[in-house]
């Protein structure tokens, strides 16, 4: 499997391109702006995109998907208890960063716990993380140790916010347990910053 990291837009937002190096399909995570520079990326690999998935419904995480839906005609999916967030998308958009933002994706199918995607011969595990957002999701590959946490997670102790009006303390902190569960070697690739390990993190979470 390889992973491709691309750091997009005003809040330096990372976007994976997940793929299986034989078959050439996968899927892209959080597309988060520069669409035009996303899929140059997927053609200069020569990637065969099947799905957009979200970790979470955050403005700053989409706003290059429905580019991505309409050029490659593929689905976008997201739990659906962050469907609102994707909805407000423009607002969003403009309250934060003063811009103009296209559309929402449309929402093609919700992601649910323990829900298998399969990336060619690999298989990413949908684990349902909420707290940050209420649909917030994080994807596990068992197999070969990664798992993308959105931002339920970041490297150097950093973890999702909860100040927002629909955000919850003690479920992100549930869900950090949940996760903290998984094999210590296991890689982070989170929303924003830099990739770490479960086990370098724990040090900064006393749960």
């Amino acid at each position: 499997m390889e992973i491709i990291t691309l750091t997009v837009g005003r809040m330096q937002e990372n976007c994976y391109l997940v793929f299986d190096n034989k078959t050439k399909k996968g899927i892209v995570i959080d597309p988060g702006d520069d669409a035009d520079y996303i899929e140059r990326i997927i053609a200069d690999h020569t990637m065969i995109p099947q799905a957009i998935i979200a970790t979470h419904g955050h403005f700053d995480h989409l706003m290059a998907a429905i580019e991505l839906v309409l050029a490659y005609k593929i689905p976008f999916i997201i739990n659906c208890l962050d469907k609102f967030l994707v909805n407000n998308l423009s607002q969003s958009a403009k309250h934060f960063l003063g811009i103009e933002a296209g559309p929402p994706p449309p929402v093609a199918a919700c992601l649910k716990d323990k829900e298998k995607i399969m990336i060619g011969k690999y298989t990413l595990t949908v684990i349902y993380t909420p707290g940050h957002t209420p649909g917030s999701i994080c994807l596990y590959d068992k197999s070969n140790n990664i798992l993308f946490t959105g931002d339920t997670l970041f490297a150097d102790g950093g973890i999702g916010r909860t100040d927002f009006s629909y955000s919850d303390q003690h479920k992100l902190t549930a869900s950090l347990k949940k996760i903290f569960r998984l094999p210590g070697q296991t890689c982070i690739f989170p929303g924003h910053g830099r990739v770490s390990t479960l086990e370098e993190e724990k040090i900064y979470h006393h749960l």
